[in-house]
């Protein structure tokens, strides 16, 4: 008689296979970042969600300390001038514990610092990112507005040269750590030339005269990240703080697919936090007698789980893994931030209903995990317009979303 029963390895393998594997010295540093979270973070996620605070400071300062910051910036400024995909490792294990965490590491390895970096000075980057990767300050990017969200190159917040100056004057909205951040990275039309090519970048103080802080959004999800209007009335900031001129708006969002990476990965900790507690759950909760992972509806939800969160991930790392230190291919960007994000959505509603009426309790984190995964899966372009752009890039051809004159 044929036996039906379906054995396998009782642990889900963590690494990718073949040319993906980690060497030794990325495992320890994923162990590294996997026991200071668990440590510091696992009994503070939820009072932190529930307050809807910003991270402490000494958090942030605690993960610098580790040389877990500033892990992708340069040497010269006070990184430790790693590949991506070093960051990206590290960042997956503080966002599976907490996600408000992992943020500063967010920031600093694949959003704002790394704009300055690439885009910037080396008297730029010297002058900005010490202070970010020794964890003293946070450098959030703003680039959407009222009237410009996906269509990003209708934003209308000017910058006027007065001498030595810019002087900038508009509204930014969705500016993810607004009102926390120290510094923001202003995306704004320098030229009156049309679209993109009028589109320059600065950095602006926080505290400078003119700019003011909305009040914070209540959101779904994010909470203690903040979200907030940032008004600009007559700002000024020096010439000096110009990072990308009119025009170079190009290598401005070149520069953003390594922020996709970094979406991609909180969604990929989303998934696999998600799949880790259900795991647990369903060997321990009993039913009808027997323990739930028995029926194959059960087993079929965790196999689903497990290809979605491992597919997320080897999409990353194949990305990541061919920028190096450097700018990955957009094309795979896209393509690991729409397939990470989706994962996310799907594991952790999967987990929910695995879990049944505890999953929906906010003493079992699920629904936490639902919200957020929601939110990655807007910021930084939403799954519509990653597969415009997915179909460009493969096609070579560029769609144009705009209604023809």
């Amino acid at each position: 008689m044929a036996d039906d029963s379906i054995s396998g390895a009782t642990a889900v393998r963590e690494a990718p296979p073949s040319s993906f594997q980690l060497s030794a010295d990325q495992i320890a540093m994923r162990e590294l970042a996997r026991e200071f979270a668990d440590r510091e973070f696992s009994s503070l996620a939820r009072q932190w969600e529930r307050e809807d605070c910003p991270l402490p400071a000494q958090a942030r300062l605690a993960m610098a300390g580790l040389d877990l910051v500033g892990i992708t910036l340069p040497p010269e400024v006070g990184g430790a001038g790693r590949p991506l995909i070093d960051a990206l490792i590290v960042l997956e294990e503080i966002a599976k514990v907490c996600q408000l965490a992992a943020w500063p590491v967010f920031e600093a390895t694949t959003g704002a610092a790394r704009v300055i970096e690439l885009c910037g000075s080396p008297e730029q980057a010297a002058r900005f990112l010490p202070a970010v990767a020794r964890g003293q300050e946070v450098i959030a990017v703003s680039i959407s507005e009222p009237d410009a969200g996906s269509a990003a190159t209708d934003l209308r917040t000017r910058a006027v040269a007065d001498g030595d100056q810019l002087v900038l004057n508009g509204v930014k909205r969705w500016c993810s750590g607004a009102g926390h951040a120290d510094r923001y990275l202003i995306y704004c039309r320098m030229a009156d030339a049309p679209g993109s090519r009028g589109i320059g970048a600065v950095v602006v103080d926080a505290d400078s005269p003119g700019l003011t802080v909305g009040p914070q959004e209540r959101l779904m999800g994010f909470h203690g990240i903040g979200s907030a209007d940032i008004v600009l009335e007559d700002v000024r900031v020096p010439l000096d703080n110009v990072i990308a001129p009119a025009g170079g708006f190009r290598d401005l969002f070149a520069a953003f697919s390594i922020e996709r990476l970094g979406n991609a990965t909180m969604s990929l900790a989303i998934a696999q936090a998600a799949l880790d507690r259900s795991a647990r759950y369903v060997t321990e909760r009993r039913q009808f007698g027997r323990d739930i992972i028995d029926f194959q509806l059960v087993q079929a939800a965790i196999a689903d789980m497990v290809m979605q969160t491992d597919a997320a991930r080897l999409l990353i790392y194949r990305a990541a893994m061919g920028a190096g230190r450097g700018v990955p291919v957009a094309l795979e960007a896209s393509v690991a931030k729409c397939f990470a994000n989706e994962a996310a959505k799907r594991v952790s509603d999967l987990a929910m209903q695995l879990h049944g009426g505890y999953g929906y309790a906010e003493e079992y984190g699920l629904e936490r995990l639902q919200r957020d995964a929601h939110g990655w899966a807007l910021a930084g372009g939403t799954g519509n317009m990653q597969r415009i752009r997915i179909a460009s890039a493969y096609l070579g051809r560029r769609f144009d979303q705009r209604m023809p004159l």
